[in-house]
């Protein structure tokens, strides 16, 4: 059974909730964690709620938004989304908030892919 741990670093105005497991050299900041959690090793969370059942892989970036029930694989960096959720997303990957006027999705999809947008 997974049990939380902390062998990170949590600034005082973050909260973690149910079961959060925080691997060596990550980073929260500012940021909602609600377990079942799992931030990978040197991964950085900023102003972001992540969770429940999210798992961030190793060296992740997630700043300003809210990822729950997905996989963020290693290197990856997600920026400014209001909501990411039942997701996965490969590595080295960057999502970001569009700064383009008026807002469309700007996409590069892998063959055999799924993409669902509101």
């Amino acid at each position: 059974m997974l049990e939380s741990s902390n062998s990170g670093t949590v600034d005082a105005a973050s909260v973690l909730e149910g079961i959060v497991v925080i691997e060596a050299g990550a980073e929260v900041v500012n940021s909602t964690l609600r377990g079942p959690v799992i931030i990978g090793e040197g991964a950085r969370i900023v102003d972001s709620t992540v969770g429940p059942y999210a798992s961030i892989y190793f060296d992740c970036e997630i700043s300003d938004s809210t990822i729950e029930n997905s996989v963020i694989l290693e290197q990856s960096r997600i920026t400014g989304i209001r909501s990411i959720a039942d997701s996965l997303v490969g590595k080295q990957v960057e999502v970001r908030k569009s700064q383009r006027e008026p807002h469309a999705s700007r996409l590069m999809i892998g063959d055999h892919s799924l993409v669902e947008l509101d």
